[in-house]
């Protein structure tokens, strides 16, 4: 019985269904990204991949090279958002200084650390791959 009440409940929490949610979801989404933009870290990384997505339909990279940086920079912003929404919720928390509370956020800073080292790692190996920049 404790589970219905539980359930209703949770369902009045969500809101509507079928295309009230969907709309009601793409105005949450807006919303994570107008936040998101308040933040210094995102912002620089916008401008960091705008130009990446842009340079990759430029260059002369074959339809799967060009997938997978595109995909580089989607990933790169896609853990930005999560890094970010894990800092607002440990903040949100508590602001006092706590083992966990900082492991949670180096661990999402090591996860964008792997990102942007994916991304630059995969424009090396596509430019040298298309253009034979020799390094060594």
């Amino acid at each position: 019985m404790e589970k219905n009440n539980h359930d209703s409940y949770a369902a009045q929490i969500k809101g509507k269904t079928g295309l009230r949610r969907i709309i009601n979801a793409w105005g949450y989404s807006l919303d994570g990204f107008k936040a998101a933009c308040e933040e210094q870290g995102f912002r620089q990384l916008l401008w960091l991949n705008v130009p990446l997505v842009v340079l990759s339909f430029v260059l002369r990279f074959g339809p799967t090279t060009q997938m997978v940086l595109l995909a580089a920079s989607f990933l790169c912003l896609i853990v930005e958002l999560f890094n970010t929404g894990v800092e607002a919720a440990v903040d949100h928390t508590s602001l006092e200084k706590h083992p966990l509370a900082k492991r949670a956020k180096d661990v999402c800073s090591a996860a964008q650390f792997l990102a942007l080292l994916l991304l630059a790692l995969l424009w090396f190996i596509a430019l040298w791959r298309e253009y034979g920049f020799n390094v060594f």
